[in-house]
């Protein structure tokens, strides 16, 4: 069975470590399993020579000493691969303390705080939160309810091309999109991945709870180039309507619909335990109100209205 690299990398990179002197090729191969499988000499050096070379670009120093019967020596020194110690002043460490309340709620949640556990014992002071208030703190967190985060967070970072069943804002049904992801972000409570959609061949911008089922990674590299700027944010205030002239208008149950209640342009008091709002109508807007229930009823205009109706009717025969 083959050895993974990984595993190779760390053997190789304990073997240099954990020497007091420089050893050659013909131990190195000895001591390393997936060294002794290399097979021909050829094989195993080249295999070796790419290891190496691997490992430095990870930052691990490793020496070429010349040995007294003319074969080469490796080993990687302690002191030259010590990283310098944790200095964080009281700011830097609060900052650090924020940080890993946000992800509270993901699966990073773990790894914020055996890493704020690791520092601390290195010597991370312990600081006072800079933004607790008089009548509580702030609890910062990113909200991370959907599935598709995690995968899709990992594909971002390593640049892999995923498939997923997307179910548009006007549409009843999901369909398949094949996209190469670039990048999360979150707005308004929601989560959306920006990226390259293969099929039409344009950036799309993905809201993740309208993902349905497994994000799977697919082989192979981008076909498209990363843009060093990507507006998100931009993109969905436009779908959504925080740039439309046009305006809608709503009746909210009181105490009800916050979100809807921090775009409105205008809110009027009915007294009958309904509210009257005016919000910007752009596209999605129709979705959005369904996702509210009994909560809303569109006023005008018709057609949204009437969008907002076809899309409740379509829920119920599902």
């Amino acid at each position: 069975m083959a050895i993974a690299k990984a595993e190779r990398l760390m053997n190789l990179a304990l073997c240099l470590l954990g020497t007091r002197r420089p050893l050659s090729k013909r131990e190195l191969r000895g001591s390393i399993e997936a060294y002794l499988e290399a097979g021909s000499d050829e094989s195993f050096n080249r295999m070796f020579e790419r290891d190496k070379d691997d490992l430095r670009e990870l930052g691990l120093v490793i020496e070429t000493v010349d040995s007294l019967d003319g074969d080469a020596g490796y080993l990687a020194r302690r002191d030259s691969n010590r990283l310098p110690p944790v200095a964080l002043d009281a700011e830097e460490a609060a900052a650090l303390g924020l940080a890993a309340k946000v992800w509270q709620q993901a699966r990073l949640a773990g790894a914020a705080s055996g890493a704020l556990q690791k520092l601390r014992a290195a010597g991370m002071p312990e600081a006072d939160d800079p933004y607790a208030v008089q009548h509580g703190a702030l609890e910062p967190r990113i909200p991370v309810h959907e599935a598709a985060f995690e995968p899709l967070m990992l594909a971002c970072r390593d640049r892999r091309p995923v498939v997923f069943d997307y179910r548009k804002a006007n549409a009843a049904r999901p369909e398949a999109r094949q996209v190469e992801p670039w990048t999360l972000e979150c707005w308004r409570g929601h989560w959306y991945l920006a990226g390259w959609d293969r099929e039409r061949g344009a950036e799309r911008v993905f809201r993740l709870s309208r993902i349905t089922g497994k994000v799977r990674a697919r082989p192979g590299v981008f076909t498209a180039p990363v843009p060093d700027v990507v507006t998100v944010r931009e993109t969905v205030e436009t779908w959504a309507g925080e740039t439309a002239t046009r305006g809608a208008r709503i009746r909210l149950r009181s105490g009800a619909g916050y979100p809807l209640r921090s775009r409105a342009t205008a809110v009027r008091e009915l007294g009958d335990g309904w509210d009257e709002l005016e919000i910007p109508y752009g596209h999605g807007l129709d979705a959005w109100l369904v996702e509210f229930g009994p909560d809303v009823i569109v006023l005008d205009p018709a057609d949204l209205r009437a969008d907002v109706v076809d899309r409740l009717r379509a829920v119920a025969k599902d």
